[in-house]
């Protein structure tokens, strides 16, 4: 294992597409939501570990979030769990971690991945890391992964190749594109053009500091002023200060979309973001009548097209004439959704906070 190269996970979000199994006291990274007997942060955190050696593994989290991925991955160093006091998106997380990583190691190359992807293929998987890793050693580029895509789904953000490049194993990115409406996600599909962006980067840490320090610069000086306090007694306190007057930003928007030494290797190893129940319910087996069912105790007549979900091993269930909904059961919440509107799951979880205020917590 090559001692330079470093993975930080991003590990804070509150998966709230994936309520009510997923809430704010335990998200879904925490989760065994495959049913594998690991949850979405312990795999990815092990497929890592298979390159890059556990001390070089980073872990950034909600701050109310550190003891359980201190308890999940008994392996990672304590202090490379590091806190957010708020949630501000990718780009301050992003930027903390590589501070961090760049006081140890100036000639740093990082993978930065979501702690909450599913990856079918790690074997071939891991091979892309580490050619991805070589690439951006040798061309101080920014890299990251898009997948081809098998569907116009609106719910991934776009990569759009450069036309003339689009046969050389590594392309320089054209355009990037946020969810797109349906119509314009036929288009991309049928382009050939446009791949789904993963949401895993690479680079090396002084080429990401340098083009945070370009595009980001309010952001950026708002860390490194207080570069010299990390890893003192006093961090804690200057980083609760740092995000309360940080800008919430994506990587995406604040940094790849206005670099000029963007590339994305195309890939094809197995992938989903899991974001949402349709996707489980996408990659999971059916039975005749397509539907995915995860629950003990459940009769299911005259329906199809269902994802079907329930933790409890007591409870029956009994289900007739629904065809394509979502059926999530928990202890304290049941939801019901059209698959095709599981979009709008979010919006329907706020609507109920203002409602029901800590029950839907």
């Amino acid at each position: 294992m090559h001692k330079s190269n470093y993975c930080i996970i991003m590990a804070g979000g509150v998966g709230s597409r994936f309520w009510p199994v997923s809430r704010t006291n335990m998200p879904k990274q925490f989760i065994d939501i495959l049913g594998t007997g690991q949850s979405l942060i312990q795999q990815t955190y092990n497929r890592f570990a298979k390159i890059i050696l556990p001390e070089n593994i980073y872990v950034v989290t909600n701050e109310e979030y550190i003891e359980i991925v201190a308890e999940q991955l008994p392996n990672l160093p304590v202090e490379n769990i590091l806190g957010e006091p708020m949630r501000r998106n990718t780009a301050p997380c992003i930027l903390y971690a590589n501070i961090k990583i760049g006081l140890r190691d100036e000639n740093a190359n990082i993978v930065v991945t979501p702690a909450d992807h599913l990856i079918i293929n790690e074997d071939e998987f891991l091979e892309n890391i580490l050619d991805g890793l070589k690439f951006i050693t040798l061309s101080n580029s920014l890299l990251t992964f898009g997948i081809t895509p098998d569907r116009p789904a609106t719910g991934y953000g776009y990569i759009q190749l450069e036309e003339n490049k689009k046969k050389e194993r590594f392309v320089p990115v054209k355009t990037f594109t946020e969810k797109p409406h349906l119509e314009l996600a036929k288009f991309f599909l049928k382009s050939g053009d446009f791949l789904w962006n993963s949401g895993i980067f690479l680079w090396k840490h002084n080429a990401i500091d340098h083009e945070m320090s370009l595009h980001l610069p309010e952001l950026y000086n708002l860390f490194m002023e207080n570069k010299s306090v990390f890893g003192t007694s006093d961090e804690k306190t200057v980083i609760n200060r740092v995000y309360s007057d940080a800008k919430s930003i994506s990587i995406d928007f604040g940094v790849m979309e206005k670099a000029q030494n963007v590339f994305v290797l195309q890939t094809n190893f197995g992938w989903s973001d899991l974001g949402t129940w349709n996707s489980l319910y996408t990659l999971q087996n059916k039975d005749a009548d397509q539907n995915v069912v995860v629950a003990k105790n459940l009769l299911l007549e005259q329906s199809k097209g269902n994802y079907v979900y329930s933790n409890s091993p007591e409870k029956v269930i009994l289900l007739r004439d629904l065809e394509d909904y979502i059926v999530v059961d928990t202890d304290g919440a049941l939801l019901i959704c059209k698959r095709e509107n599981e979009q709008e799951i979010s919006e329907l979880l706020n609507e109920a906070k203002l409602k029901f205020g800590e029950k839907i917590k």
